[in-house]
């Protein structure tokens, strides 16, 4: 099972949620979005959506594309199974409000298969809420708060494996 291409790119989850999409996909599903709440990763035929459990700290994004199936990992917190289609042959990662935080071309157009996994989802959190808490406390300005949330001990990161679907 080789490894075919990936992609790594930050993106900061505003208002809670990192959308994959085709690229020549403009719509939001807001069913896919309001499960992904519920399930952590959800999408629909040309999206994905990956809830968070905060807003403010870049999570990871990683996209794994494979030349067949891939076993769930072992160390993940949580994975769901996937599909998407991209008939562009290119996904975007985009941030809500910030707009794409990067594009991942395709070896070719077509239906994926595959799972979503995630790691650090609430101990990012926690520490985000302990930085609100003591920005307050402490009274930080926000160029103190931001640099607060930079040094965050845990990646979020959000991994994407998919393989062709024949």
């Amino acid at each position: 099972m080789a490894l075919i291409t990936e992609y790594r790119t930050p993106a900061t989850p505003d208002y809670g949620a990192v959308e994959i999409a085709d690229a020549n996909t403009g719509i939001t599903d807001d069913d896919a979005l309001k499960t992904a709440r519920s399930q952590v990763v959800a999408g629909g035929s040309q999206h994905l959506y990956l809830y968070s459990l905060q807003r403010e700290i870049d999570v990871e994004v990683v996209i794994r594309i494979w030349d067949a199936p891939q076993p769930c990992p072992a160390d993940a917190e949580g994975v769901v199974s996937v599909t998407l289609r991209s008939d562009a042959g290119a996904l975007e990662i985009n941030q809500f409000t910030y707009g794409p935080a990067g594009e991942m071309t395709l070896p070719r157009p077509g239906v994926y298969e595959g799972r979503a996994s995630w790691n650090g989802r609430q101990e990012t959190a926690d520490y985000c809420d302990m930085c609100h808490e003591r920005s307050v406390e402490e009274e930080w300005d926000l160029p103190r708060l931001r640099q607060a949330r930079r040094q965050c001990p845990v990646q979020e990161q959000y991994v994407i494996d998919l393989w062709f679907r024949d």
